[in-house]
């Protein structure tokens, strides 16, 4: 095999690794259309359409959060 060289740890602790999401489980109904819609972009995206309808709705309430 050759000669083998002893490396330091670069990996980072296990609880670094977990993303800490500042996100609330709720419940809606959405029209039909709209999902549908996010469906159709998400595919051609290759993404998820519920992340898709969350920045959505992220980027309108730091719209309005901001405005006096």
């Amino acid at each position: 095999m050759g000669e083998t060289k002893i490396m330091k740890d670069f990996l980072p602790a296990p609880h670094l690794l977990v993303l800490k999401d500042d996100k609330v489980k709720v419940t809606i109904s959405l029209s039909r259309k709209s999902v549908d819609y996010f469906k159709k972009e998400a595919k051609r995206h290759r993404t998820s359409y519920q992340k898709m309808i969350r920045k959505v709705i992220d980027l309108y309430a730091s719209h309005f959060q901001q405005s006096p």
